[in-house]
């Protein structure tokens, strides 16, 4: 017969708790600009920056400007404010997603140049995910 353990439960080492809240808050970041570029700024404008959104419907380019706002919210502030913090990961979730997209159109136009950063995006997204479902959660108030 096997005695349960009295061992207090493993808490997260503050080094990784410190390393998800810079990726988050550099995820945030780069989705607000994103988000503002694709969904607020006049297409002309957005169009200097990311010429493909004159190869697609302007909804749609203002839809991906929305979902990249909504995840540049998500994924700092449901944990930040302690409610409802598993909308955190899930807006990882959401962003890495977005990034997977946005791989297959841009090489799907032979723009692999830009793959790189998407790449980049969309691992720290994993890191983000993974880092708030599984090992260092964020309890809720």
């Amino acid at each position: 017969m096997t005695t349960p353990s009295t061992d207090p439960p493993m808490r997260p080492r503050k080094g990784l708790h410190v390393a998800l809240w810079i990726v988050q808050v550099l995820l945030g970041l780069f989705f607000l600009m994103a988000g503002v570029t694709h969904g607020l700024l006049p297409i002309a404008w957005a169009a200097q920056s990311a010429p493909w959104v004159h190869d697609l419907p302007v909804p749609l380019v203002r839809f991906i400007g929305i979902a990249e706002l909504a995840g540049a919210v998500g994924v700092v502030f449901p944990a930040l404010l302690r409610i409802v913090p598993v909308l955190t990961p899930l807006a990882a979730t959401g962003l890495m997603v977005i990034m997977m997209l946005a791989i297959l159109f841009h090489m799907s136009r032979g723009e692999t140049r830009v793959v790189g950063l998407h790449i980049t995006v969309a691992a720290a997204a994993v890191f983000v995910a993974w880092g708030r479902f599984r090992k260092a959660p964020i309890d809720p108030r």
